[in-house]
This record gives C-alpha cells, sequence and structure tokens, in this order.
C-alpha cells in the first residue's frame, strides 16, 4: 500500500527538465520544483530567466536555494529502496527492460555483467548498497548481456583467442586457451583507440593538405592568367615592333632604290651621250686616214686628239653598290631584343645603398650607387642594422608585393648580388649572416671564375660564360626571383620559385679589387 501511496506522488519528486527523481531539489517562485543543476544550466543558456515548466518569466534571476524539507523527503524514501520512476521510464521500443519487473518492466539503467541481468533504478539500488553486489561490474543496458556469458564457466566473454577465433571467458584463458594469442578486449580496445587516434591524425593532416593544395592549385590558375595576360601582351607589342620595323626598313628600301635608280638613269644617260659621241670621232678618223691632203690631215688629227684627251679626263659617276638584304636581319634581331627587355623596364626600380648597412671595409659612392672594398675601416656611425663581419651592404628600399627589375655593373674576381629578408643576422661570420646561406635570402656568386645561385646552403654551379652586367627580376608575388646576363641580348642563368612572406631587401657582397655599381637604367640602354 505506501509503496502504491508513494507513486501516487511520483510528479511531485520528478524534475521535469531531466525527468528523474530530484537532485538537490529548489524551489522557485512560481512553486515548482527542479534539480539545482538542471535549473542551472536551463538558466545559463537562456537570456532570460523562465521556468521551464509554467514559462513564467522574472525580471531578475532569483536566488536559488536548496529546498531542504524536500531534500529530506526525497533521500528517506530513497532509503525505503523504492524509487519513483516516472512514467516516462516504462521501456518503450528499442529499450532495454529490467529483468525483475512484474507486471509492465520498466526501462533497465544498468546491466550487470556479473549477474548477466539488466535492472531499472529501483531493482538496481541493491548494488549501490549491497555489500555482496557492490563489486559487481555494472555497464551500459545491454540486451544482449546473457548472450555474453560462457555457458560452461558462467563468466563473460572479455578475452580473444587468435588461434581459434573466437570470443572466450577469462576461465577460459587460464585454462583451455593458455598461450600468447590470448588476448583481452580490454587491450584491444585501447589498441583500437590509438589506431583511431593516429588514423584521426592522419586525416587531419591529408584534409589540411588538400585545403593548401587546392589554395595552391587556385592561386597558380591566378597566376598563370596574370602570366598569359603578359605574354599576350608583350607578343602582341613583338608583333607590332616586327611590323613596324618591316614596315621602315621597306620605306628605307625604297627610298635608297629611288634615289640609286635616279643615279643610274643619269649615269647611263651621260653614257648613251659619250658612245654617240666616240661613234663620231670614229667616223671622223676613218675619213682622215683615208685623205690625200697631208696638211688637212695633220690639221684635223691635232683638233681630234685635242677634243680625245678632253673627253678621256672628264669624271665618270658609277652606280653605288646597293645594299644587301642581310644587313636587314641584324636591325631586326635588335629590334626583338629591345622588345624582349622591354616587360622588365617596365618594372625598373630604382635602388639606393643603406649605409647604416654597410660594412666598414665597404666604401659606398656620394650618390650611395657604387660599392667597393678597401683594407681600411671607413668612419661610418655605429648602427645597430651593419654588418660587423659580413662584407656586404643592402638597399634602403623594401620590395614586397609587386615586381621589380634592376641592373649592376660588375667587375673583379668576387661578387655576390642578391636580396633578403630585414631579419637577416647582422653580427657574426657564420651562415646566418651571408647572402644565400640561409632561409632568410637568395644570391648569385661570381667566384673562382664562375657562376653559382645559392639558398639555405644550398649551392648550384651555373655554367655560363662572365658578364660584367646582371640584371635581377623580382615578381614577389608570384615568388619568382630571376638572374639574368645583360648585352645586346638577354640571358636567363637562374631562377628561384619560393613564396616570399616578407619584404624583400636587394644585398652586394664584394672583396678587394671588386665593385658593383647600380645602374641608371632607360629603354635606351637597350
Amino acid at each position: 500500500m505506501a509503496e502504491a501511496q508513494l507513486f501516487v506522488l511520483q510528479d511531485d519528486f520528478t524534475c521535469s527538465v531531466c525527468l528523474n527523481t530530484l537532485t538537490d531539489p529548489v524551489t522557485i517562485p512560481c512553486g515548482h520544483n527542479f534539480c539545482l543543476n538542471c535549473l542551472m544550466d536551463c538558466w545559463d543558456q537562456s537570456q532570460e530567466c523562465s521556468c521551464p515548466q509554467c514559462r513564467h518569466t522574472f525580471t531578475t534571476r532569483p536566488a536559488l536555494q536548496r529546498n531542504s524539507l524536500l531534500s529530506e523527503v526525497v533521500k528517506k524514501l530513497k532509503k525505503t529502496r523504492l524509487s519513483f520512476p516516472p512514467s516516462q521510464n516504462y521501456a518503450g521500443p528499442g529499450d532495454v527492460e529490467c529483468d525483475f519487473c512484474t507486471g509492465k518492466n520498466f526501462r533497465a539503467m544498468k546491466s550487470c555483467l556479473t549477474c548477466m541481468a539488466s535492472y531499472c533504478q529501483t531493482h538496481l539500488q541493491l548494488h549501490y548498497e549491497g555489500d555482496a553486489l557492490k563489486h559487481h561490474k555494472l555497464v551500459d543496458p545491454d540486451g544482449n548481456v546473457k548472450g555474453k556469458l560462457f555457458w560452461k564457466h558462467h563468466k563473460s566473454l572479455e578475452m580473444f583467442c587468435k588461434s581459434d577465433e573466437t570470443c572466450i571467458c577469462m576461465m577460459c584463458g587460464m585454462t583451455e586457451h593458455n598461450n600468447p594469442h590470448v588476448s583481452s578486449c580490454v587491450s584491444k580496445q585501447k589498441q583500437l583507440g590509438v589506431t583511431r587516434n593516429e588514423i584521426r591524425r592522419r586525416l587531419e593532416q591529408k584534409e589540411k593538405k588538400l585545403m593548401e593544395t587546392r589554395r595552391t592549385v587556385e592561386e597558380m590558375k591566378l597566376s598563370v592568367e596574370r602570366v598569359m595576360g603578359e605574354h599576350e601582351k608583350s607578343f602582341t607589342d613583338l608583333i607590332h615592333c616586327i611590323e613596324e620595323t618591316s614596315k621602315n626598313l621597306t620605306e628605307k628600301t625604297r627610298e635608297q632604290e629611288k634615289r640609286e635608280m635616279e643615279k643610274a638613269e643619269g649615269v647611263m644617260e651621260q653614257l648613251e651621250k659619250e658612245i654617240e659621241e666616240l661613234k663620231r670621232r670614229e667616223a671622223e678618223l676613218k675619213e682622215l686616214s683615208e685623205t690625200k691632203d697631208h696638211l688637212q690631215f695633220l690639221q684635223v688629227r691635232a683638233t681630234l686628239h685635242r677634243e680625245s684627251h678632253q673627253t678621256e679626263n672628264r669624271p665618270f659617276s658609277p652606280i653605288s653598290s646597293f645594299p644587301n638584304i642581310s644587313t636587314v636581319y641584324p636591325k631586326i634581331q635588335s629590334s626583338i631584343s629591345s622588345l624582349v627587355f622591354f616587360p622588365l623596364i617596365s618594372d625598373f626600380c630604382p635602388l639606393t645603398l643603406d649605409i647604416n648597412t654597410a660594412h666598414r671595409y665597404l666604401r659606398l659612392s656620394e650618390e650611395n650607387k657604387r660599392v667597393t672594398c678597401e683594407w681600411k675601416e671607413n668612419e661610418y656611425p655605429d648602427h645597430p642594422d651593419s654588418f660587423d663581419r659580413c662584407i656586404q651592404v643592402l638597399c634602403r628600399e623594401a620590395l614586397t608585393g609587386t615586381r621589380c627589375y634592376w641592373e649592376v655593373e660588375c667587375s673583379g674576381r668576387f661578387m655576390k648580388i642578391g636580396v633578403a629578408y630585414k631579419g637577416l643576422s647582422r653580427k657574426g661570420l657564420g651562415w646566418e649572416c651571408s647572402l644565400g646561406y640561409n632561409n632568410k635570402s637568395w644570391s648569385l656568386v661570381w667566384s673562382l671564375s664562375q657562376y653559382s645561385v645559392r639558398h639555405n646552403k644550398k649551392e648550384i654551379v651555373i655554367s655560363a660564360p662572365y658578364s660584367p652586367r646582371i640584371g635581377v627580376y623580382l615578381d614577389w608575388p608570384a615568388g619568382s626571383l630571376s638572374f639574368h646576363s645583360v648585352s645586346h641580348t638577354m640571358t636567363l642563368l637562374h631562377t628561384f620559385n619560393t613564396s616570399f612572406t616578407e619584404p624583400l631587401y636587394p644585398g652586394f657582397s664584394v672583396d678587394f679589387h671588386s665593385s658593383v655599381t647600380i645602374s641608371h637604367l632607360t629603354s635606351c640602354d637597350h
């Protein structure tokens, strides 16, 4: 009877938030009761304080105090081993039923692997309070808990035998399957957990790599479109230049042809007159040779001799040789070479050496465009940016986010041309300071009669003849840095392809009797 009466009161002892028996009950001003933690969680997740049951809203958050009387009632009722499962605790479809309920079964809260049975909250109390049952192993409700019991030893199947490929109990592992191929499910689960964590780590790496690859592909597409646009413009300019050159050469050839033809017509007219004159004289001489009058012969002969001498002394203007068409090709090649230089020249940027970075053995020109090396120290002011042991100097200009081109005139047996981040170390003689010997700089070096490029302690030797003029082209957005040998044509020596992350400062290094001069570049230079 007492049990029936308690079930009638179950709604008064049930939290409408978690639908379980009240824990640390509190009463709010509207009169409803809730678990302390349930109500605090509900209010913490909402912008306003209201009753979860009647939806009454409070202007200020009520102070929550434990309902001592209600708490004591719930505690005493629990000691009767009769729980107050609400109507929602009846087992439904898919729930595990209690094995000890009579009539309509309640939903099981735990399954005992020792008893091989499932218990609702009411019948589970003995496992919490009885000394004999406290050490039983309780797990989440399992409808197949009996199927995990080995009938022979009445023990749960907690181990696996690799040899027989079957699940066994602890007693089987100690007797019938006592071999190194037996392992516990717990250890296997731990191994699976480790493997799962490793797979998750690799999955994250692959996803990150995929995102980076996609971003790289998009950047590459944009870079290709930009380069293709520049190439199309360059070749359009090239075709226009060739057409203009062909037109100019044709006009000049026609003009020269006209001049030479006029000259030739004058020469031919002169020759025709002289031929007529010679024919007339020939006829007179023939007639004179047949005359019988010797006095007339002598008189006429003297006149003819004088006229012949005057004719032979007349100046003759021959036709000058017509120009060979092969002389046109060097002009065309020169025009094409100039056009190849055009995209670089259009990105030309003036540079100035920064005296604050110069080593004391270096001497800069008054315009800070030329650097040489001397045996004596120069009286430069002390500055934290100066190189104290590497004989180097950087430029003032910071190059970033754009395309730049500059040229230098070199002389001597050793020189180094490169770029560096501002963070390049200035103190010491180690690899962390020298241009091209670290991950903060890139350089082209002329030493021992050969070229080489260097970056991050890696060196590549380049087979190319010495050139006193070197061009450097930096495409910062595309991550490209190229060095060129410059004369009447441009020859690529090497290209670095990377991703620049900071502004770059051009820099130079020379030894004694060597120099580097920053060129003042114009389109007429090429």
